[in-house]
């Protein structure tokens, strides 16, 4: 997941910490060197998006050049956090993949309605889990984003 040879942060919302572990398992088996921030509903990545709350400290939110959002989590699900991102004019830019378990063509809809950026079903089992890790950080290296969005 580089950009220019600028490595830039991820920001992954996911509240069942099995996926996190196995997301940070894949990320080290893939030698990835994008750093991985964690928040585990849609209302913290908003805050940590927008600089508030626990992530006011500054430094404590770099900018993510990638956001992997999950849709069920508790206290504001994936798909309305999207909603609010779109509607933020600082982050309606942001790219975001959409990495769930749900197989919903509502989901489905719901997601690229609000402009995602790629919906992605999570592969069962952890080396299928891994190789689509390392599929997408393929493909973000492939990819040029403007450089105010990894400010």
């Amino acid at each position: 997941m580089v950009v220019m040879n600028n490595l830039f942060p991820i920001l992954m919302a996911e509240d069942n910490e099995h996926d996190v572990v196995a997301t940070k398992r894949a990320w080290k088996r893939n030698s990835i060197r994008n750093p991985l921030y964690v928040v585990s509903d849609g209302e913290e990545c908003l805050d940590y998006l927008k600089q508030r709350g626990a992530y006011s400290e500054p430094g404590s939110a770099p900018r993510p050049g990638v956001l992997l959002l999950d849709i069920n989590m508790p206290k504001m699900d994936g798909l309305t956090a999207l909603k609010h991102i779109r509607a933020d004019e600082d982050l309606k830019n942001l790219p975001v993949m959409i990495l769930t378990t749900s197989r919903a063509d509502e989901d489905r809809v719901k997601g690229y309605d609000l402009f995602v950026n790629a919906y992605i079903v999570k592969p069962v089992g952890f080396e299928n889990f891994a190789e689509a890790i390392r599929t997408i950080d393929l493909f973000w290296q492939l990819i040029e984003l403007p450089m105010d969005l990894v400010r």
